[in-house]
């Protein structure tokens, strides 16, 4: 079982949505709708190009930025981290059944290492942070990164994701794919399922999604 968080088991796009329009007050701007949601998913490295060029302000140091995001988002999530609707009965009853779990994160090891304070860190067996690989989202070696670590074939895991880039890179990599829209609506993709909200989804439909009875 592979779980994105950002957007899909904590509500934590709000507070990116707040550090990143501080972010751009900061410069002087204000970053558009559009700009906002093309970074939902994405590296921080990418992110924060977007914002730059949203900004019109392409020469600006992307690692500034990234250091003054991180230190403002590390301050928001120690306050304000939330599960979303449905995310901590849908973890503990995967846990429970004994699947091996992975969390698969385009952020950074030092918010994440804040985030498990809220995720529980025996709620997972391994834990792959979007500077931890040398691709990101939406390219497949995140999802085939956490698929080595748990010891599963990527094609007998399920991916939850709430962006495009992680559906994107969970089905490049060949996983099952549970789409949960949060900030950004995803287009119906062949092979992709998706629900409103976690609350839909159990271990019958996570089961269903391998073509397999549940446990």
């Amino acid at each position: 079982m592979l779980f994105d968080m950002d957007g899909t088991l904590v509500d934590s796009e709000k507070l990116w949505d707040v550090a990143l329009r501080e972010l751009a007050g900061e410069y002087g701007g204000t970053l558009s709708d559009a700009a906002r949601h093309a970074v939902i998913g994405t590296s921080m490295a990418e992110s924060m190009r977007i914002v730059h060029d949203d900004l019109g302000q392409p020469e600006r140091d992307p690692q500034v930025s990234t250091r003054w995001i991180n230190a403002r988002i590390l301050e928001l999530f120690r306050t304000g981290l939330r599960w979303r609707p449905g995310a901590l009965t849908l973890l503990r009853a995967v846990r429970a059944a004994g699947i091996p779990t992975a969390l698969v994160t385009s952020s950074g090891r030092p918010l994440v290492e804040v985030a498990l304070d809220t995720l529980g860190r025996d709620s997972f067996d391994a834990v792959v942070c979007g500077d931890e690989v040398d691709l990101a989202k939406p390219h497949p070696e995140p999802y085939l990164t956490a698929a080595r670590l748990l010891d599963v074939p990527i094609g007998r895991c399920v991916a939850i994701e709430d962006s495009p880039a992680g559906v994107a890179s969970a089905l490049a990599a060949g996983a099952a794919v549970l789409a949960v829209p949060a900030e950004v609506p995803i287009a119906p993709i062949d092979g992709v399922h998706q629900v409103e909200s976690l609350t839909a989804a159990d271990l019958e439909l996570l089961a269903a999604l391998l073509g397999e009875p549940p446990a």
